[in-house]
């Protein structure tokens, strides 16, 4: 069964939701971003976190030193990085490692080459946003992605399409978090539930 990430968390209330209707991860993001949350804000909602919920830290081009002090400060499990960090930066942080990956064509897929991540997050390619667009690539892209590793699919997906983008992926994951918003930072109880049920009910009956 696919797992999924409910990202852009900024609220307790969120996140509890998140997990009673089946997620499997929470991101917070730690970057530029409508959904910025502080580390300490973070940190207090991840201590009232049950167990066995991946927490997930957003970067983008972050020092070293502040990436491992926001992981120690909010019990971080995977660090999710979304600039230019080079592979040998990725390889020298201590928790997994989720590469984001920006798809704009076949071209776009030989970066994966050069990291060694524990998943590759691919995204819709935007001159401007680093993440968080609300559109869909070329799923088939996707697809061809999973011969170099873990493939996480992002980048417009809704409960009205989860489903579909699944079925035809089949992908490790997949992560939301625009799609099911009332407005940024703050999630609809009943699209982040439609979106989970959606995404969990392939391969139920295979």
């Amino acid at each position: 069964m696919v797992r999924v990430k409910i990202c852009g968390i900024t609220n307790i209330e969120d996140a509890l939701l998140a997990v009673r209707y089946g997620a499997d991860a929470i991101g917070f993001v730690f970057a530029e971003s409508p959904r910025r949350i502080t580390p300490q804000a973070a940190a207090s909602i991840t201590k009232q976190l049950p167990p066995f919920v991946s927490k997930v830290g957003v970067f983008v081009d972050e020092l070293r030193s502040i990436v491992h002090d926001i992981c120690e400060m909010c019990g971080l499990d995977t660090v999710q990085l979304h600039g230019e960090e080079s592979p040998e930066y990725a390889g020298s942080l201590k928790p997994a490692v989720i590469k984001s990956i920006r798809i704009k064509d076949d071209a776009s897929l030989k970066a994966m080459q050069s990291y060694h991540a524990s998943a590759y997050l691919l995204d819709t390619y935007d001159d401007a946003l680093r993440g968080g667009t609300g559109r869909t690539f070329d799923w088939s892209l996707a697809k061809k992605a999973k011969k170099h590793g873990l493939v996480i699919l992002s980048g417009g997906l809704t409960p009205e399409n989860v489903r579909e983008a699944v079925e035809a992926v089949k992908p490790y994951a997949v992560d939301v978090s625009s799609g099911i918003e009332e407005k940024p930072g703050k999630k609809d109880e009943k699209k982040l539930k439609e979106f989970i049920k959606q995404a969990k009910c392939v391969g139920k009956d295979e």
